[in-house]
């Protein structure tokens, strides 16, 4: 694969044809999971984890709602980035994978597979 911190593959699609796509989400497993051990530090048990994920869900629940939605941020509110919220979000998600043996790149290329192929004539 090359040293190449975004690895590049083929995966047959399901009409047959072949697509290129990056898989670096273990990339950043390796990354997180080094800086663990690095400092010693044990991941939250899942329940924790959880809670984690749906604080920082809520996070981005509330910036999507300021940006699109009907309730404005107060001006005295700090200022957030949806990407910077997302990335919160991936990385409680990491940190469950690292935890409990998980491999985020074939965790989403399932995902990926089951919905191209459930809604390939959806619309």
């Amino acid at each position: 694969m090359g040293s190449s911190p975004i690895h590049r593959a083929f995966r047959k699609s399901p009409k047959g044809d072949f697509l290129l796509y990056n898989t670096n989400m273990q990339n950043y497993q390796q990354e997180l999971d080094t800086w663990f051990k690095d400092n010693k530090w044990d991941y939250w048990t899942p329940h924790e984890i959880l809670a984690r994920l749906f604080e920082e869900g809520g996070e981005f629940a509330r910036l999507v709602n300021h940006i699109h939605g009907p309730k404005k941020k107060k001006t005295e509110e700090a200022e957030q980035d949806l990407e910077e919220e997302m990335g919160d979000i991936i990385y409680t998600l990491i940190c469950y994978a690292n935890s409990n043996g998980i491999n985020m790149d074939n965790a989403i290329r399932k995902s990926f597979d089951k919905v191209i192929t459930r809604d390939a004539k959806r619309f």
